[in-house]
């Protein structure tokens, strides 16, 4: 029999939020969204709104309750519990699973109402937990990044022109198809995939976009969560496919930000949207860590490092005591890449470490002023313990175009790019003079030449017969065609 762990309703530094308290029945808006799956366990949440759809460009929320009841895919029931959605948690109701069985279907049903009396037929999740460290099963996957709701459906109140000196791009045009109202036609490819979860590696909503204004309340921050998740494809795709979630400066506080700065959202208000909008930390742990690993099979392990909530500022001078990952979590991501027998070890991280990228920036790994020393050093000491020729490689976001890099050291770096044409643009490439790399040290294996958003596909294949088990890249447009792909 499962364990099943409560979300207990907190308040947010004193902040409510708009959700209304009145007396007709809730809906689930947002439909239903499993997360942090494991062998053994798994988070589902659901938020009651007052409607499917946006009312000035938010949903509100409504009080009440969710009952959730997980059943094994043949019908049999495993464990049933109640959560409440409160004022003090943006009415997002969520449950942990515990005790479930390694690499086995399951089916989450929900009930929504105001009260336990008049609870009716909800969203329904399914989802497989991971095949753990005894199984070698065939696992498929996709990451992502740059979902930029305002650039995708069109917003008068971004400015043109800071946009194109930031970005060194003019911005393309919003989306136009007539299924705009579906949402990032990216989603509705992602799900004909049929993978087994989704990684958001961060920019997941875009809090500065527009920058003026920007978001900067708790209900204002909220919003740009419920207008993103609103959208039907991610309905759609989220009941089908778990998730597992990162985040980088957009969806924490500003453009490149660090935790200096007095202004809004404060790291302390940042850290807890993350921890309330997205099934990442178990219910009534608002300590828990965000970086962790997942032993996903005999085959494949991953990490998730948290590359926002403990660095030090960017303005600080590159050395042996800026970083972005701190003190503890860096020693943990040593200590857990070494203990690890898998035979791939990908490293998911929101921000580039080889690139290149734009020589301007100071905010990652890959930049100069910025935390090269940090990036020098673990790829010394991954040469050193001889992780370099165990199949690491590292998976990044960020960057708003797909790509194949190797480092003169042959540590790997594959870039999923941006998700949707209308935020993506070409990079930088090696021995261009205003990238982090002027003089072309960096190989591309790949590149994209034309300018597309799209997603990155990632397949490990157990072993056949007395071969090797496969590790497979292959990078899609937003419309799900195959741009380019490789095999380790």
């Amino acid at each position: 029999m499962s364990r099943v762990c409560l979300l207990l309703p907190f308040t947010l530094f004193g902040f409510l939020s708009a959700c209304s308290q009145a007396p007709d029945e809730p809906s689930a808006g947002l439909g239903i969204m499993v997360g942090e799956v494991t062998e053994n366990s798994a988070l589902v949440q659901v938020r009651l709104t007052r409607g499917e759809e946006l009312v000035d460009r938010d949903l509100p929320g409504v009080e009440g309750l969710v009952a959730f009841k997980l059943e094994h895919e043949n019908g049999n029931s495993v464990e049933m519990g109640v959560a409440s959605a409160s004022n003090g948690n943006d009415c997002i109701a969520r449950i942990s699973f515990e005790d479930l069985k390694p690499g086995t279907n399951y089916v989450c049903v929900t009930s929504i109402g105001s009260s336990s009396g008049s609870l009716r037929e909800g969203p329904i999740a399914r989802f497989r937990t991971l095949p753990g460290i005894e199984k070698s099963e065939p696992v498929r996957f996709v990451v992502v990044t740059g979902m930029n709701y305002a650039k995708f459906h069109g917003d008068d109140r971004i400015d043109l022109e800071q946009h194109k000196l930031e970005n060194n791009t003019v911005l393309p045009p919003p989306y136009d198809g007539p299924d705009k109202d579906l949402g990032y036609p990216a989603l509705d490819a992602i799900l004909k995939q049929k993978p087994h979860f989704f990684v958001g590696t961060g920019d997941n909503v875009y809090y500065d976009t527009p920058d003026n204004p920007r978001a900067e309340t708790v209900t204002e921050l909220r919003q740009k969560w419920h207008e993103q998740f609103v959208q039907p494809r991610y309905r759609a795709l989220f009941a089908e496919v778990p998730t597992y979630w990162m985040i980088d400066d957009h969806d924490y506080r500003i453009d490149d930000g660090d935790n200096s700065g007095d202004y809004d959202p404060t790291p302390e208000v940042a850290r807890q949207m993350v921890l309330e909008q997205l099934p990442i930390v178990a219910p009534g742990d608002p300590d828990a860590k965000t970086y962790r690993t997942h032993r996903v099979s005999r085959d494949l392990q991953l990490w998730f490092p948290e590359n926002r909530m403990y660095r030090s500022d960017n303005a600080m001078e590159d050395g042996p005591d800026k970083t972005i990952w701190g003190a503890e979590q860096k020693a943990w991501l040593k200590k857990t890449l070494q203990e690890s027998d898998a035979t791939f070890k990908l490293l998911v991280s929101p921000t580039p470490m080889v690139g290149p990228d734009d020589l301007r920036k100071t905010d990652n790994h890959t930049n100069h002023g910025g935390f090269r020393h940090e990036r020098d050093e673990f790829f010394s000491w991954l040469a050193e313990t001889g992780l370099d020729q165990k199949h690491f490689y590292i998976v990044c976001g960020d960057r708003h175009w797909q790509y194949h890099a190797i480092h003169p050291t042959g540590i790997e770096e594959f870039s999923c790019g941006a998700l949707l044409d209308a935020n993506s643009r070409l990079g930088r490439k090696p021995g261009d003079p205003e990238s982090t790399d002027p003089e072309g040290l960096i190989r591309q294996e790949y590149v994209q030449d034309e300018r597309s958003g799209g997603f990155l596909q990632i397949e490990v294949q157990p072993a056949k017969g007395e071969g090797n088990p496969r590790l497979q890249f292959s990078w899609r447009d937003e419309h799900g065609k195959e741009l380019h792909s490789t095999v380790k």
